[in-house]
């Protein structure tokens, strides 16, 4: 009851508003992206049949009654217009070419390993940037910061395929960690915990790949916000008051030096799709990265723009999300304050 009372405190008049407008703002937001996105794919030369050309195993007439299949006899601006109809009318996101299969039913498949991993990945990112952050503002020139300082320009100076390749070899050289896929060949045969722990054991190296990059930054980010924060005047306030230095930098100060870094969770949240990609290849992830690659490889149409469609509804998602946890926090803030 404490949680559904807190969560109608939250949904006030402002906060509901505020949620109308910004989706309101998505659905024109979306059309625009998705228009745009369709005019740069007919830009890029040929289609998806020219790949089929050159087999000789399929006839001229095979070729001409897939390019009435799939509408790409018809004028680009006529594409666009029956697939956005299909999607409002049937929310069917047209077919694949390559998978002769409903492109909302490929995405749906692989979104679940990409969460997986994308939502393991922060919760490692926020678990150590956050923390190390803390001690490094909190021992400011100490051995202890020079030490994390070293330690984070040594991880951002790692791209993510460095970090990956890294890991790979070390994998290789151990029967530690496996390699590849999302679980083991007896999968089948453990019992739910098992299964449960046999996931966990693949994700464990394609999560830090994505996270060794991104907890540098967030680590050098929290102790800058941090160190700024102490510096403030309520702080010495809070301190001359007698107030326990512990109480101080957990109550006062880190309320305040986080809230920056929450709006940073919306652009994370949009950056999963394409930064699980990497580690998916490199893991043999069975997720979306993979997908999309192997789709405007061959100029898979419709499997393209929806997996576009996607990274802007996350994108969309993640900075509401975003504004409302912010909100959360510190509820001083009034939504729609430099939202526009």
């Amino acid at each position: 009851m404490g949680w559904v009372r807190l969560v109608k405190q939250f949904l006030t008049q402002e906060t509901t508003l505020y949620i109308i407008q910004r989706l309101a703002q998505a659905l024109l937001t979306l059309f625009l992206a998705s228009a745009l996105s369709f005019a740069i794919i007919q830009l890029a030369p040929g289609t998806y049949l020219d790949t089929l050309k050159a087999n000789p195993r399929i006839s001229p007439e095979r070729l001409a009654e897939l390019e009435q299949q799939f509408g790409l006899n018809r004028s680009a601006v006529e594409q666009y217009f029956r697939w956005l109809w299909q999607i409002i009318s049937q929310g069917n996101f047209g077919t694949s070419f390559v998978y002769q299969r409903s492109v909302a039913s490929l995405l749906w498949d692989r979104v679940p390993a990409t969460l997986l991993l994308a939502f393991s990945s922060i919760l490692v990112t926020w678990g150590i940037g956050i923390p190390l952050g803390i001690v490094a503002a909190v021992n400011q020139n100490q051995w202890a910061d020079r030490v994390l300082q070293v330690v984070s320009y040594l991880a951002q100076g790692f791209p993510s395929f460095v970090a990956a390749l890294l890991l790979l070899f070390l994998a290789q050289s151990t029967p530690l960690f496996p390699v590849g896929n999302m679980t083991s060949i007896d999968y089948a045969d453990f019992t739910g915990l098992g299964k449960v722990l046999d996931i966990g054991w693949h994700l464990i190296l394609p999560t830090l790949a994505l996270s060794i990059t991104s907890f540098a930054g967030l680590q050098r980010l929290m102790r800058g916000n941090l160190l700024d924060v102490l510096r403030q005047n309520y702080i010495q306030t809070a301190r001359a008051k007698g107030l326990p230095e512990h109480r101080v930098i957990y109550v006062h100060a880190l309320r305040n030096a986080i809230n920056p870094l929450i709006t940073l969770l919306g652009f994370e949240f949009a950056g999963l799709l394409s930064g699980a990609f990497i580690a998916e290849y490199f893991f043999n992830w069975p997720g979306l990265g993979r997908l999309i690659l192997q789709a405007v490889q061959v100029q898979d149409l419709y499997l393209v723009m929806a997996s576009l469609m996607m990274g802007a509804v996350m994108l969309i998602v993640g900075n509401l999300l975003a504004d409302l946890l912010l909100k959360f926090v510190d509820p001083r803030i009034q939504l729609g304050q430099g939202s526009n």
